[in-house]
Protein backbone atom coordinates (compact mmCIF):
# COMPACT_ATOMS: atom_id res chain seq x y z
CA UNK A 1 0.00 0.00 0.00
CA UNK A 2 0.68 3.40 -1.05
CA UNK A 3 0.95 6.35 1.57
CA UNK A 4 1.12 9.44 0.67
CA UNK A 5 1.15 12.45 3.47
CA UNK A 6 0.88 16.23 2.37
CA UNK A 7 1.97 18.89 4.62
CA UNK A 8 1.46 22.53 3.56
CA UNK A 9 -0.75 22.26 1.09
CA UNK A 10 -3.57 24.37 2.62
CA UNK A 11 -1.28 27.54 2.66
CA UNK A 12 -0.55 26.96 -1.48
CA UNK A 13 -4.01 27.85 -3.39
CA UNK A 14 -2.48 26.12 -6.68
CA UNK A 15 -1.45 23.43 -4.61
CA UNK A 16 -3.28 20.20 -6.51
CA UNK A 17 -5.57 18.31 -4.78
CA UNK A 18 -4.60 15.30 -2.54
CA UNK A 19 -6.43 12.70 -4.78
CA UNK A 20 -3.97 14.17 -7.58
CA UNK A 21 -0.74 13.78 -5.74
CA UNK A 22 -1.63 10.79 -5.26
CA UNK A 23 -2.16 9.28 -8.51
CA UNK A 24 1.29 11.60 -9.46
CA UNK A 25 3.21 9.77 -7.17
CA UNK A 26 1.86 6.62 -7.49
CA UNK A 27 2.51 6.63 -11.17
CA UNK A 28 6.52 7.82 -10.46
CA UNK A 29 6.86 4.88 -8.16
CA UNK A 30 5.29 2.36 -10.02
CA UNK A 31 7.49 3.87 -13.49
CA UNK A 32 10.50 1.59 -10.89
CA UNK A 33 8.46 -0.72 -9.75
CA UNK A 34 8.19 0.80 -6.29
CA UNK A 35 4.11 -0.06 -5.19
CA UNK A 36 4.65 0.32 -1.33
CA UNK A 37 5.46 2.59 1.32
CA UNK A 38 5.64 5.83 2.22
CA UNK A 39 6.45 9.39 0.83
CA UNK A 40 5.61 13.20 2.35
CA UNK A 41 5.82 16.17 0.46
CA UNK A 42 5.96 19.65 2.39
CA UNK A 43 5.55 22.87 0.66
CA UNK A 44 7.74 25.51 2.21
CA UNK A 45 8.73 28.73 1.76
CA UNK A 46 12.03 30.30 -0.32
CA UNK A 47 13.95 30.61 2.99
CA UNK A 48 13.57 27.05 4.16
CA UNK A 49 14.32 25.32 0.43
CA UNK A 50 16.95 27.65 0.43
CA UNK A 51 18.81 26.73 3.89
CA UNK A 52 17.90 22.60 2.97
CA UNK A 53 19.38 23.52 -0.51
CA UNK A 54 22.88 24.87 1.39
CA UNK A 55 23.04 22.23 3.91
CA UNK A 56 22.26 19.19 1.64
CA UNK A 57 23.39 20.35 -1.68
CA UNK A 58 26.32 22.65 -1.03
CA UNK A 59 24.30 25.31 -3.70
CA UNK A 60 23.25 28.83 -2.51
CA UNK A 61 19.65 30.27 -3.04
CA UNK A 62 16.08 28.37 -3.31
CA UNK A 63 15.39 25.88 -5.58
CA UNK A 64 11.86 24.09 -6.55
CA UNK A 65 12.00 20.81 -5.10
CA UNK A 66 14.31 18.74 -3.17
CA UNK A 67 13.89 14.70 -2.40
CA UNK A 68 15.62 13.00 0.75
CA UNK A 69 15.38 9.25 -0.07
CA UNK A 70 15.23 7.30 3.32
CA UNK A 71 15.03 3.44 3.22
CA UNK A 72 16.05 2.95 -0.36
CA UNK A 73 16.87 -0.39 -1.51
CA UNK A 74 17.07 -1.29 2.54
CA UNK A 75 14.97 -3.93 4.21
CA UNK A 76 12.44 -1.73 6.32
CA UNK A 77 11.43 -2.38 10.12
CA UNK A 78 7.98 -1.19 9.17
CA UNK A 79 6.60 0.04 6.19
CA UNK A 80 8.73 0.94 3.54
CA UNK A 81 9.97 5.10 4.54
CA UNK A 82 10.55 6.15 0.59
CA UNK A 83 11.19 9.49 2.35
CA UNK A 84 10.29 13.07 1.48
CA UNK A 85 9.83 15.59 -1.34
CA UNK A 86 10.38 19.17 -0.37
CA UNK A 87 8.48 22.12 -2.65
CA UNK A 88 8.90 26.20 -2.40
CA UNK A 89 5.53 27.02 -4.90
CA UNK A 90 6.67 30.32 -5.73
CA UNK A 91 10.06 29.03 -7.32
CA UNK A 92 7.90 25.98 -8.80
CA UNK A 93 6.44 26.88 -12.11
CA UNK A 94 4.63 23.68 -12.37
CA UNK A 95 3.41 22.16 -9.23
CA UNK A 96 2.55 18.50 -10.80
CA UNK A 97 5.87 18.26 -12.54
CA UNK A 98 7.63 19.54 -9.04
CA UNK A 99 5.56 16.06 -7.35
CA UNK A 100 6.89 13.86 -10.15
CA UNK A 101 10.27 14.79 -10.33
CA UNK A 102 10.70 14.55 -6.82
CA UNK A 103 8.83 11.16 -6.75
CA UNK A 104 11.44 9.95 -9.76
CA UNK A 105 14.51 11.28 -7.47
CA UNK A 106 13.12 9.12 -4.60
CA UNK A 107 13.52 5.48 -6.53
CA UNK A 108 17.06 6.41 -7.78
CA UNK A 109 16.86 8.18 -10.89
CA UNK A 110 19.10 11.02 -11.51
CA UNK A 111 19.08 13.42 -14.44
CA UNK A 112 22.62 14.83 -13.90
CA UNK A 113 23.82 11.43 -14.25
CA UNK A 114 21.94 9.52 -16.67
CA UNK A 115 21.04 10.48 -20.42
CA UNK A 116 17.91 12.43 -20.06
CA UNK A 117 16.01 8.59 -19.43
CA UNK A 118 14.51 10.85 -16.11
CA UNK A 119 13.34 13.60 -17.40
CA UNK A 120 11.73 11.39 -20.27
CA UNK A 121 10.04 9.26 -17.55
CA UNK A 122 8.93 12.49 -16.48
CA UNK A 123 7.48 14.27 -19.52
CA UNK A 124 5.66 10.49 -20.11
CA UNK A 125 3.60 10.72 -16.80
CA UNK A 126 2.79 14.37 -17.24
CA UNK A 127 0.88 13.62 -20.53
CA UNK A 128 -1.08 11.11 -18.74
Amino acid sequence: MLEVEVIGAEAVPAAPPSREVERLVALALASAGVQDGHVAIEYVGAERIADLNAVHRGRRGPTDVLSFPVDEDAPAAGPRELGDIVICPEHTADLREAIVHGALHLVGMDHERDAGEMLAVQAEILSW
